[in-house]
């Protein structure tokens, strides 16, 4: 029994918990850190890659332009490029992209919420660790 027959869903066509399978890659670049963020970030409307940078805080020019590059070739991310001088070039998400980063977000959501109680929770265990 598959691991979607034993959770009640649909079989699919692929299982990114086989080794080979490639949505194993789209899933890594969806929850890496900098590809989570950068999806999130543009759920909010069109950006260009400065304005990008700077919502996404602590992520360098190189791993956003890494991010984007990856997430574009996923299908989640359009590029949009403007024939104008200098030239102006604004990110959004496709269909796609806007429905992953919706139920990512529903996540990151639900761990900001309950960050009271990750925190305590770490206390305790460092606490517990820190008496042995």
């Amino acid at each position: 029994m598959s691991s979607a027959e034993r959770a009640g869903e649909r079989e699919l066509p692929y299982d990114v918990f086989a080794k080979v399978c490639p949505s194993r890659g789209t899933l890594e670049h969806v929850t890496g850190r900098w590809g989570g963020l950068t999806l999130g970030a543009l759920y909010e409307g069109s950006l260009r890659f400065n304005e990008l940078r700077r919502r996404v805080d602590g992520v360098s020019e190189k791993m956003l332009s890494q991010t984007l590059h990856a997430l574009e070739r996923d299908g989640l991310v359009h590029r949009e490029a403007q024939p104008t001088n200098p030239p102006r070039v604004d990110y959004e998400l496709t269909p796609l992209g806007r429905e992953v980063a919706g139920r990512l977000l529903s996540l990151i959501h639900c761990v900001e919420g309950r960050m009271d109680e990750v925190l305590a929770a770490r206390e305790r265990y460092d606490a517990a660790r820190g008496a042995l």
